[in-house]
């Protein structure tokens, strides 16, 4: 027979990764990267927040205590790109500048970068250096306005996040 342990210990151990990992992180954001599991995943939030091995902070689950006071939005938003693929992604963690994030799906390798207001030349220059092996990129705009001063290679597309999660699509054409 299994133990509560057992049978939570999985769950556990990948809500507690993705809270270390991403450092802060929505409680709908866990139930997304977490598909079918919402029951568990609260139950596991109450626990580990009792524990003290997680911190609820102004409404969102942090690593630290003091996790809450250095958001991230990048990445926070990067997430939310993240759990509309998630079905498909075989494995997914931070990744360095310029990508927020960098996932596995189908035998695909890609990025999620997050372009901050006044920064799209920059990220132009960083992109437009060949790799060895390009990733796919998925690109994060604050606001669309700022596609037309992105001088990118091909993308897979470009989106935007509303502050509720909700993630819209578009292509450059």
């Amino acid at each position: 027979m299994k133990t509560r342990a057992d049978l939570y210990s999985h769950e556990a151990v990948g809500l507690l990764r993705d809270i270390t990992m991403y450092r802060v992180l929505e409680k709908e954001q866990l139930f997304r990267l977490h598909p079918g599991k919402r029951d568990k995943i609260e139950n596991l939030l109450t626990h580990l927040t009792k524990q003290g091995r997680i911190w609820l902070v102004d409404g969102r689950y942090c690593a630290s205590p003091d996790c809450a006071e250095q958001v991230d939005r990048g990445l926070l938003a990067a997430v939310w790109v993240l759990a509309d693929f998630i079905d498909q992604v075989e494995y997914h963690s931070i990744s360095d500048f310029p990508a927020k994030i960098i996932f596995f799906a189908e035998g695909e390798v890609y990025e999620i970068i997050h372009v901050e207001q006044g920064k799209e030349t920059m990220i132009s220059h960083l992109l437009s250096v060949p790799k060895e092996e390009p990733s796919k990129y998925i690109v994060l705009v604050d606001d669309l306005s700022q596609l037309q001063h992105l001088d990118l290679p091909p993308v897979n597309g470009y989106c935007t996040v509303s502050p509720n999660g909700e993630v819209q699509y578009y292509q450059k054409e």
